[in-house]
């Protein structure tokens, strides 16, 4: 119901890590390929997703058919050279890093926004908490319940960190503002019952009663001008200016050795890992892939490492997301 905009280049796989097939069996399994060892360091999963199509078909959208977030009447104003702002949010979600591309009439364009003016504004939070006493009555917050569509919204989102308060866990950062949600629209302040005088003062959500607390918090918004450049009049031109922003390693199955193409074989839509120290194979592709400081067996120790590495390659000129997944200890 809820949807972020993460960036594409670090979790282009976002699927990946939750839809990887079991582990490769047999000759395939955990530390037995080739003269592997039986290691006794972390284990090292590399995971490989074939990606069908051109980045143009990923990337790259029609003017006629823009992601549902972003704001056309900017889009329509950007590439009219007319004049025109947007507040708190970014019109296409984009960023140097993170990108956003347009086709109209034969001709891409890379999209963007920069900042032109800051605000100051006041909007409704809301934020709920266990009841302090027993409930007599609450509100169902639910779709099939009394309030508004942008209530229902609201309440469904603060539940995110109410549930969070105390526990283990978080929440979805983007949606949840300052442990609650924030009421910028017009539109839903205006049709809002909670927001009313008298409004209920407890609600029910997920089978969960809560008591709602509504403060009025000022907030400092940054102003955005959307930007388009034209970069790209072929097809073939966009394509390798994708490349060049989003693809990393490029290699063919003849740089390698048949060890290590089997490897590439068994990871392809599965797994395949291995625990420290790697056999040759496994450490032959590593360097291949631009993935040397794995090889590393502390490499959980060296700076700017994360556990899990996504990142899209190009083999025998197709592109694939390779993921490579650190486990130690009882994860092991």
């Amino acid at each position: 119901m809820y949807e972020l905009a993460p960036s594409r280049r670090r979790l282009l796989a976002g699927a990946l890590a939750g839809g990887i097939g079991a582990a490769a069996a047999g000759c395939l399994g955990t530390g037995s390929d080739g003269d592997a060892d039986d290691g006794d360091g972390p284990e090292l999963r590399l995971s490989l997703s074939r990606i069908d199509g051109t980045l143009r078909d990923r990337y790259a959208h029609d003017r006629d058919d823009p992601p549902e977030g972003w704001d056309e009447a900017a889009l329509d104003a950007v590439l009219a050279g007319e004049s025109y702002t947007t507040q708190h949010r970014k019109p296409f979600f984009a960023s140097p890093d993170d990108p956003a591309y347009v086709l109209r009439d034969g001709t891409y364009y890379q999209l963007g926004s920069v900042v032109v003016d800051e605000v100051v504004e006041t909007h409704p939070v809301l934020r709920l908490f266990e009841p302090d006493d027993d409930v007599e009555s609450a509100v169902d917050a639910s779709e099939d319940g009394d309030l508004p569509e942008g209530d229902q919204r609201a309440v469904g989102i603060a539940h995110f960190a109410a549930r969070a308060r105390g526990h283990d866990g978080g929440y979805p950062l983007g949606l949840v503002e300052r442990g609650g949600y924030v009421y910028r629209a017009e539109s839903a302040r205006t049709e809002s019952a909670l927001l009313d005088d008298g409004d209920p003062d407890h609600v029910t959500y997920r089978d969960t009663t809560y008591r709602v607390e509504i403060e009025r918090e000022r907030f400092h918004e940054a102003v955005y001008r959307p930007t388009a450049e034209a970069i790209a009049e072929t097809p073939e031109r966009m394509e390798a200016i994708l490349r060049g922003t989003f693809v990393g390693s490029r290699i063919t199955s003849d740089d390698l050795s048949a060890e290590a193409r089997r490897i590439v074989r068994g990871a392809d839509g599965e797994e395949y890992s291995e625990t420290h120290p790697y056999s040759d194979a496994y450490v032959e592709l590593l360097r291949a892939i631009d993935a040397r400081p794995y090889i590393d067996g502390n490499i959980l120790n060296d700076a700017d490492v994360r556990e899990t590495e996504r990142e899209m390659i190009r083999y025998d000129g197709e592109y694939y997301e390779r993921s490579l997944r650190i486990l130690e200890g009882e994860d092991n």
